[in-house]
């Protein structure tokens, strides 16, 4: 079983683009990509790319993912020390990396900055290996 940890603007992308992720592999994230991808959503119907049903839709598909998500004190304490390590003013993206390090064997995001700065502490990988049947 492959294990990845995805971001907010992924899970949108897996949900916008009905891919289906093949059996082995299984999909985690930190508690806040409800949040972060709600609001990736909600912006898209305020900038007017989208209307409100094709958000509901897209939000929906999320759900359906099957995404584990976790939140627990030791990811918080890890996602802390990342953060400080990288000198970083938050611990949002940090908690990405931290979570692929206790949980996960690679890192997949659309984000160059976190990816750039994860794959000095963890695996990255890119949507399609995610894709891909083991």
């Amino acid at each position: 079983m492959t294990r990845f940890v995805v971001d907010a603007p992924v899970a949108v992308r897996l949900a916008t683009g009905g891919l289906a992720i093949p059996p082995g592999h299984a999909l985690f994230a930190p508690a806040l990509l409800r949040s972060q991808a709600l609001a990736l959503v909600y912006g898209s119907v305020r900038r007017g790319d989208i209307d409100e049903r094709a958000a509901r839709t897209i939000l929906d598909g999320i759900r359906s993912l099957r995404i584990r998500l976790l939140g627990d004190r030791v990811l918080q304490s890890v996602a802390w020390e990342v953060a400080r390590t990288l000198g970083w003013p938050d611990t949002y993206r940090a908690e990405y990396i931290a979570l692929t390090r206790l949980q996960a064997d690679a890192l997949v995001t659309f984000d160059d900055e976190l990816s750039e700065a994860a794959s000095t502490m963890v695996a990255t990988a890119p949507l399609t290996q995610v894709l891909q049947a083991p």
